[in-house]
């Protein structure tokens, strides 16, 4: 019976094996990549994609541990009441330039299917101001991200 009890309390903690650990700095990581390219209600096959893609080519992972890592960045995504709990992650995990890079994959995320999204963009700039990226480098990052994908930028804001 006690056992019980603390199996119960304990996953009401997420001291279970299926809870992601949101405190490490890659699953916080992809948690983000997720919330980005779910933020405007849709996430298609080239966003799916370009995540992993992305994840493969920044982490050097593949096979069961990409499997891994993607499936407990989109539940710990899923399970999130805040961005916060991720971009304090990261904060304490990486350096300015790193930061200002990892905003550029945002963007890069947010612009996979080839549109601009309103949603997507605010999410960013969110994760942007809780990662203390100045404006400038997060709209210079924007800009490549934008060139890159092939969309144009007239008319749209520079905040």
């Amino acid at each position: 019976m006690l056992d019980q009890i603390k199996a119960f309390l304990g996953g009401l903690r997420g001291d279970d094996e299926t809870t992601p650990d949101a405190s490490n700095p890659d699953v916080a990581a992809v948690a983000l990549f997720f919330h980005v390219i779910g933020a405007d209600g849709v996430v298609d096959d080239v966003e799916s994609e370009k995540l992993k893609s992305l994840i493969v080519e920044e982490y050097g992972v593949s096979g069961a541990e990409l499997r891994r890592l993607v499936e407990a960045g989109e539940q710990a995504d899923r399970e999130a009441v805040d961005l916060y709990a991720f971009t304090s992650v990261l904060n304490r995990s990486l350096e300015p330039e790193a930061k200002v890079h990892f905003i550029g994959l945002l963007w890069t995320l947010a612009y996979a299917d080839g549109h601009r999204h309103e949603l997507e963009d605010h999410v960013v700039w969110r994760i942007a101001d809780l990662m203390g990226v100045s404006n400038r480098e997060r709209v210079l990052a924007r800009q490549r991200a934008l060139a890159a994908a092939g969309i144009d930028d007239a008319g749209a804001d520079d905040d």
